[in-house]
């Protein structure tokens, strides 16, 4: 006998002897029942391994934000051996008066004495760009005994015209009294037959001094004595009448 016939002998002799009656329904019965326990537990172990993959995920994430540096203020950039733009020099303002001209007409004389000078009040030629319908305006000022004259202020409309009817611009002098210039009573003119001009100072009347311009009879200089209303006290209200007592 030969080693191959003796190593087949002893693998019979080992065998499990089937049984007679075996039973085909319930072996293949318990074959479905296998393969399916077999199919749920990889199902399931493949699902934990999900659930264990993304609760990791899910648990290693944490959203930190790194603090904010502290930035200094952003500089404006320089430019070296820059310039600064070139700005133009502002323009002078319009000239009210032309101190070389003569007085207009006749100079007024109030009757008011500085010692030996006198307060006087005549028109000067004007120049308002805005205004070219104002070609005059009022000047109140000073006048010695050999005829020479100081100018102290002037006033004048700014627009429409110098010769409308009723008030213009009335002159209030705002500056502190010296040796070196007087007060200037309150002073105006108006455009009209006025023959009267009243003015309302602290609930009281205060009667004006009234002259006619030689040039025109139209126009009446008038200003308070600073006995009756001291310089610069602003009037609350003033009227003009003609010579029938007629409010104008």
């Amino acid at each position: 006998m030969t080693e191959l016939e003796q190593l087949r002998r002893a693998m019979r002799a080992t065998e499990r002897p089937y049984p007679e009656d075996l039973d085909l329904t319930v072996i293949m019965r318990d074959g479905r029942r296998l393969r399916r326990r077999r199919r749920l537990v990889g199902a399931g172990a493949t699902a934990l391994v999900t659930v264990l993959v993304a609760g990791g995920v899910g648990l290693g994430v944490r959203w930190a934000r790194p603090p904010a540096a502290d930035r200094p203020p952003a500089r404006a950039a320089t430019v070296p051996g820059a310039t600064p733009p070139a700005t133009s020099p502002p323009s002078p303002g319009p000239t009210r008066w032309r101190p070389p001209q003569q007085p207009i007409g006749e100079v007024i004389d109030t009757g008011i004495r500085y010692g030996v000078d006198q307060r006087v009040y005549y028109l000067v030629a004007v120049d308002v760009p805005e205004g070219p319908r104002v070609r005059v305006g009022l000047m109140a000022g000073r006048r010695t005994p050999a005829g020479e004259l100081t100018n102290d202020i002037v006033i004048n409309d700014v627009q429409g015209s110098d010769r409308r009817p009723g008030f213009h611009e009335i002159g209030y002098d705002d500056t502190t009294p010296s040796d070196a210039r007087p007060p200037v009573p309150t002073f105006g003119y108006f455009v009209g037959p006025a023959t009267r001009i009243v003015g309302t100072a602290g609930g009281r009347q205060v009667d004006a001094r009234l002259a006619r311009w030689s040039t025109d009879p139209e126009l009446v200089v008038f200003w308070f004595d600073p006995v009756d209303l001291t310089p610069g006290v602003r009037l609350d209200g003033i009227v003009a009448r003609d010579r029938s007592g007629r409010l104008l």
